[in-house]
């Protein structure tokens, strides 16, 4: 089976938990690549999608958007899983349990007839340099905290059940 890893990025966290996924799918057995999703020329090609991107503003970024939308025909007729990365282990207190709340308006923003199977909030990086001064200050003010919070436990075992699900057949 052949099974693309999409994503759109913004500093790099959602290619490397792509190219997780794709090397977990890979090791169980199925054909799986991680692109860019702006590099994918002939989405029919693939047989399932996982799909990723970084999420800015509660959205993904407008290039997963547009993929989205463009190739809505040939995700419709195949098994599609999402995710999504940003900041909830970067957070504290409330905010860090507000998180999770993101995904419905994440999902909200893309087609309402995407028939995905499921959908992942993942945590990426966050780095001093991504955010304008404004950004780092209001950040530092509700808890936030600069670093590398990837779980690669959580993108392995969701993968896993991924690839257990397509090797299973329909």
């Amino acid at each position: 089976m052949d099974v693309l890893v999409g994503y759109a990025t913004a500093h790099g966290s959602t290619r490397t938990i792509a190219a997780r996924i794709a090397s977990v799918l890979s090791r169980a057995g199925l054909t799986a690549e991680a692109r860019p999703m702006e590099e994918v020329e002939d989405a029919a090609a693939y047989r399932a999608f996982v799909l990723g991107s970084a999420v800015h503003g509660q959205s993904w970024l407008p290039l997963a958007r547009q993929f989205v939308r463009d190739n809505l025909d040939v995700l419709g007729a195949r098994p599609v899983w999402i995710f999504s990365v940003g900041m909830p282990a970067a957070l504290r207190g409330p905010w860090r349990r507000l998180a999770p709340m993101e995904l419905p308006t994440v999902e909200h923003g893309l087609p309402s007839h995407l028939g995905h199977r499921g959908h992942r909030l993942f945590s990426g990086t966050i780095g001093r340099d991504q955010l304008p001064r404004s950004g780092r200050v209001f950040f530092r003010l509700v808890g936030g905290r600069f670093g590398d919070f990837r779980d690669w436990a959580a993108v392995d075992d969701w993968a896993a059940g991924i690839a257990g699900e397509l090797r299973s057949g329909p």
